[in-house]
């Protein structure tokens, strides 16, 4: 089974909620991870890197609405907040706070599962786009299968997080140019804010490190110091 499946984290204190949500989802060939408190999801988020949150407000050791302001604070992984709350006010701090959707519950199934679409969509530069979903490219030992998502080196598959991949599958596009930080935070984040250039790093870093290239060396990908990186073409390793 691909690696590179959709990471969900759901963050819910009622046992009902979890146990459907994550049958849901993971017949629907997401990966998803459970916390029934806050501690257990800020935990989990840091460990798991997920690609989208589902955050309920009314947690048992804080409110919903002080942990998403604190992932906010370090991340733009979307998050939809489930909630019981109907008051107008609540939806509109979330959103504020900078929560990509709002479900009150209880919720249908099938909106649930477009609205994940949807922030999976708009917060990922590649879905949906062609370009990026179909064929492959290859240079040297190196090979991306844009229809499953996947990067391999002399046939042994790297195991990409789903941002590691979105920055290689970007740079392989743009194969031979150089990128700069703010056009690779652009397009995977959607955000120039200065703390992003050193997220940036953080995972060229682990992508470096997964291809087994030394530090400071520029195989596969070339580091244009102070401006950019740049995915070599083959005659270029």
């Amino acid at each position: 089974m691909s690696n590179n499946r959709y990471k969900i984290l759901l963050i819910e204190d009622e046992a009902n909620i979890r146990n459907f949500v994550k049958t849901l989802l993971t017949t629907n060939n997401y990966q998803v991870f459970l916390a029934e408190n806050a501690v257990q999801g800020e935990i989990m988020f840091k460990s798991y890197c997920p690609d989208l949150v589902l955050l309920d407000l009314g947690l048992p050791d804080k409110d919903g609405l002080e942990l998403l302001k604190e992932i906010r604070e370090e991340s733009a992984t979307p998050v939809i907040v489930l909630s019981a709350r109907f008051d107008e006010m609540d939806k509109v701090t979330a959103l504020d706070l900078g929560a990509n959707d709002y479900v009150t519950k209880p919720f249908g199934t099938a909106e649930l599962q477009a609205r994940i679409r949807t922030a999976i969509r708009n917060s990922n530069p590649f879905a949906g786009n062609a370009n990026f979903t179909q064929g492959k490219f290859q240079s040297g030992d190196m090979e991306i299968d844009y229809d499953n998502r996947k990067v391999s080196l002399s046939g042994q598959e790297l195991k990409l997080t789903q941002t590691e991949y979105n920055i290689v599958a970007l740079l392989a596009k743009n194969a031979g140019r150089v990128l700069t930080y703010a056009e690779i935070i652009q397009a995977v984040w959607g955000a120039d804010d200065v703390g992003s250039t050193k997220k940036l790093q953080v995972n060229m870093a682990n992508i470096r490190k997964k291809m087994g290239v030394k530090p400071g060396a520029n195989k596969y990908i070339q580091n244009e110091l102070s401006i950019g990186y740049k995915m070599n073409i083959e005659n270029e390793q």
